[in-house]
């Protein structure tokens, strides 16, 4: 028989709020506030979330027990192996000298820092979000930062906040596909509201990302390059959200805006290049990039011929093309079918049943399956991109087995709090703690969608996943709306496109920041740098999907 979640567990619903609140807590207080390594502070978290669920939610200890470790092993792979990879590929990238003439490359189109931020962690991240996902903008364009110059708590936190309007359509549409199928809403529904949405924030983004940078003195010196590369993602990504579907927004957006931005680079450079250690606007606390990273593009051109920049873009050519043809649907149908395995968790899979108002009366037990398909993972796309690029580049099999060696070392600790955490997460879903959050935040009457977007946000805070955010309060968004009177669509893709501005401070993304750009053990000052970005970037998604339920109710509806 099934356990059944209870989601007032203390007879009052505040107080039972409070109390499900503790591991988020006690997570971002020992990472922001008191400094503790973040793995520790992962095991720690999750310490936390189990006393709650058993002591509190009186979940029985054995299902609380086999939620952790679905939740580690889910965290492994395919989170913890894409992440292996992408670092693997790096480093053998920086051993071989190409992530060097990449830098020169980069360098050549703009010596100017504030541009290459919107280059390279808006545009070239929004095409890598599209074509894969999982982190792995992030962990590329930081590390590319890095070699520019950029210091590595800087390079994390922008790269962070860049990687936001593109989510919602990551990893060629699943967020959205994952909702429709949660909710039973049209998946061609859904992509147009979420598409009515997000372009808005698709042109503040770079807008964003330079001001955290170089604040308001140097954004004013660069903003045609903020507007062209917004505007150029924004329109492709309204056109194609709401006349083809959530697939191929990301990519095709992404691509527009970097081909508008380089054209744009042959006709205008920034009048004052940006190169000084610390910009005049910039706060203390966000530094600016080294002097010597942003070399004259003369000296550039003149040292590295186009041959050097195709070899410098060469490993990265080789991922995109192969996360791309991973990524098609007919790719995973195949190789699910040579590779794929799916396992039924032991004391997990049909044990936990969600209640009414979470799930409707007669809903199914919460399913426990842990799928391993190694050949279809990203991961392993990004690994066979790694060998080919590293057998392109010179390296001997001894080469690419010392340095696949060396990364694992690197990123132990890595690998260790991204277990922590999405156990953490895994235990807050199946105990039913994320339920009486998102129920705390669904009594909030007129204001509720403000909230209601708050608890999107609050969901990928929590698990790390715009998907997750969709499976755990999908269903939830749409009984609310429907029980309160406003539109289930407008709802339900208010929870992904709210959820994108809560990627930059959860804790799986942080790690993956700082792996990639050597800081780990500062995600504490990762945290601080993107959180107030984080914060109201999801108030003012909060407040557009007010005024479309209230005062512009014409832009929230869609053909069903």
């Amino acid at each position: 028989m099934a356990w059944p979640q209870n989601y007032d567990p203390l007879g009052n619903l505040v107080f039972s709020a409070l109390v499900a609140a503790i591991p988020i807590v006690v997570l971002l207080g020992l990472i922001g506030l008191l400094r503790v390594r973040v793995h520790l502070a992962a095991v720690l978290g999750l310490g936390a979330a189990m006393v709650v669920a058993v002591a509190a939610y009186h979940m029985p200890l054995r299902i609380a027990l086999a939620t952790a470790g679905y939740g580690a092993a889910y965290g492994l792979f395919p989170i913890g192996w894409v992440i292996l990879n992408v670092m693997y590929l790096y480093q053998l990238t920086v051993r071989q000298g190409r992530f060097e003439l990449l830098r020169v490359s980069l360098a050549g189109l703009t010596p100017d820092g504030r541009v290459q931020v919107i280059l390279i962690a808006f545009s070239l991240g929004s095409f890598l979000e599209g074509v894969a996902g999982f982190g792995t903008p992030v962990a590329i364009t930081a590390a590319i930062l890095i070699q520019l110059g950029f210091r590595p708590v800087q390079a994390s936190g922008l790269a962070l906040i860049a990687n936001t309007a593109p989510v919602a359509f990551g990893a060629l549409g699943i967020p959205i596909t994952t909702l429709a199928q949660v909710t039973g809403l049209d998946p061609l529904v859904l992509s147009k509201m979420v598409g009515r949405q997000l372009p808005f924030f698709s042109v503040i983004v770079p807008f964003w990302v330079v001001l955290a940078l170089a604040g308001w003195r140097g954004l004013w010196g660069v903003w045609p390059a903020a507007l062209t590369a917004g505007v150029a993602f924004a329109v492709p990504q309204f056109l194609v959200s709401n006349l083809h579907g959530p697939w191929l927004v990301d990519i095709v957006s992404a691509a527009c805006s970097m081909m508008a931005l380089m054209v744009l680079l042959r006709f205008w450079q920034p009048r004052e290049i940006w190169r000084s250690a610390r910009s005049p606007d910039s706060p203390p606390a966000m530094p600016a990039a080294r002097p010597h990273s942003l070399p004259d593009p003369s000296v550039a051109i003149r040292g590295h011929g186009r041959a050097n920049a195709f070899h410098a873009w060469m490993p990265w050519m080789i991922l995109t093309a192969f996360v791309f043809i991973w990524g098609l649907p007919q790719s995973k149908q195949f190789m699910s079918g040579i590779g794929g395995m799916q396992l039924e968790v032991p004391w997990l899979h049909g044990l936990v049943q969600r209640m009414p108002p979470v799930a409707p009366p007669g809903a199914a037990p919460e399913k426990a399956v842990f799928e391993f398909n190694w050949i279809g993972a990203t991961g392993t796309a990004i690994l066979l991109s790694a060998l080919l690029a590293g057998f392109s580049m010179g390296c001997s099999p001894r080469v690419l087995l010392d340095t696949y060696f060396s990364t694992l070392k690197r990123i132990r600790f890595s690998l260790l709090t991204i277990a922590a955490m999405l156990a953490v997460g895994h235990v807050t879903r199946y105990s039913g703690t994320d339920a009486t959050l998102g129920l705390a935040l669904a009594h909030t009457g007129s204001m509720y969608p403000f909230f209601g977007t708050l608890l999107g946000w609050l969901g990928v805070a929590l698990t790390g996943s715009d998907t997750a955010s969709n499976v755990l309060f999908g269903s939830l968004q749409r009984i609310t709306a429907e029980q309160t009177g406003l539109s289930p669509i407008l709802m339900c893709a208010a929870n992904s496109s709210g959820g994108v501005m809560g990627k930059m401070i959860d804790a799986q993304s942080i790690v993956v920041a700082s792996t990639a750009t050597g800081a780990y053990g500062r995600e504490g000052d990762i945290l601080r740098f993107v959180f107030f970005h984080s914060v109201a970037l999801a108030a003012l998604v909060g407040l557009l999907v007010t005024l479309q339920a209230y005062v512009f109710p014409l832009t929230a509806m869609v053909a069903k």
